[in-house]
C-alpha cells in the first residue's frame, strides 16, 4: 500500500488510519533529513482529522490498492502476451539471452517499457510489411505533406495516423527532447527555427525509423550517435561544400 507515496506521507497516512493523531507523534515518523524538520512538521500534521476522516481515508487507500492490482494483472498479461509473439516468417529466432524487442526498443532515449509496448501492439513485429522505414513513417501519418494550390506547394501537416501510436510517440519525443543525445540535439536545432510541435514530429519521426532499423534486424541494437553528431558529422560536411563552393567561384573569376 503507498508504495508510490514518500515515505514520510505513505507512514502519516497510515498512522491516521490507525487511529494516531497526536501531531508530534506523527511527526516522529520523519526519516532521514526530514528528521530536522519536526517541528514544522507538527505544525503541518496539526487539524481537524476525526474517525470519519479515517474512515474516508482508509477507502480512498483501499480503492488506490484495488486499481493496482487490476494493472499489475493487465501488465502481466501484456508482457506474457508480448513473450509468447513469434518472430516474423523467415527471421531466424534469437539465441538464448538475446534481448527481446521490447527490450531493445527501450534502449531508444524517451521510449520505456510501457511505449515500448504500445508501438510493438500498433505496428508489430513483421517489418516485411513495410519495405522502407520510409513506408512505416508514411503509414504511421509522420510523414509531412505537400499540397498544390494555384500552382504553389504548401505544407499540409501529417495527417491524424493512428491515435495511440501517435500519442506514445509524441509523449517518447517530448522525453527524448530534454536528454543529451542525439534525438534531443535534433530537437534543439529544429525547436529554433521550426517551432516545438514540428520538432517534436521530427524527432517522433526519427525514433520511428530507428525502430524500423530494430525490428528488421533481429541482432540490431540501438547506438546513440551523440548529442555532437550534427556538429561532428554534418556541420563539417557543410562547412565543406561551402569551402569548395568558395573555392570554385574564386577560380573562374
Amino acid at each position: 500500500m503507498l508504495q508510490f507515496f514518500p515515505p514520510l506521507l505513505a507512514a502519516a497516512l497510515n498512522a491516521l488510519v490507525a487511529g494516531v493523531r497526536d501531531p508530534q507523534q506523527l511527526a516522529e515518523l520523519a526519516q532521514g533529513k526530514a528528521k530536522a524538520k519536526r517541528e514544522a512538521l507538527a505544525v503541518a500534521l496539526t487539524g481537524q482529522f476525526d474517525e470519519h476522516h479515517a474512515y474516508l481515508l482508509n477507502r480512498l487507500l483501499e480503492a488506490i490498492d484495488r486499481t493496482q492490482a487490476q494493472l499489475d494483472d493487465l501488465t502481466g498479461r501484456i508482457e506474457a502476451a508480448l513473450a509468447d509473439l513469434a518472430e516474423p516468417d523467415g527471421v531466424e529466432a534469437g539465441k538464448e539471452g538475446d534481448l527481446t524487442p521490447q527490450e531493445r526498443l527501450d534502449e531508444i532515449p524517451g521510449i520505456g517499457p510501457a511505449t515500448a509496448q504500445v508501438i510493438l501492439a500498433e505496428i508489430g513485429l513483421d517489418m516485411a510489411i513495410f519495405p522502407t522505414a520510409g513506408h512505416l513513417v508514411s503509414r504511421a501519418k509522420f510523414s509531412p505533406r505537400t499540397m498544390q494550390s494555384a500552382g504553389r506547394n504548401l505544407p499540409g501537416g501529417i495527417g491524424q495516423g493512428n491515435p495511440w501510436l501517435r500519442a506514445a510517440l509524441g509523449e517518447a519525443a517530448m522525453a527524448a527532447a530534454r536528454t543529451d543525445t542525439f534525438l534531443g540535439a535534433r530537437y534543439k536545432r529544429l525547436v529554433k527555427r521550426r517551432g516545438h510541435g514540428k520538432a517534436l514530429v521530427a524527432v517522433a519521426r526519427s525514433m520511428l525509423v530507428i525502430v524500423w532499423h530494430l525490428l528488421s534486424d533481429p541482432d540490431a541494437r540501438f547506438h546513440d550517435l551523440g548529442s555532437d553528431y550534427h556538429l561532428r558529422v554534418l556541420d563539417s560536411a557543410a562547412r565543406t561544400r561551402g569551402l569548395v563552393r568558395q573555392s570554385r567561384l574564386s577560380a573562374t573569376r
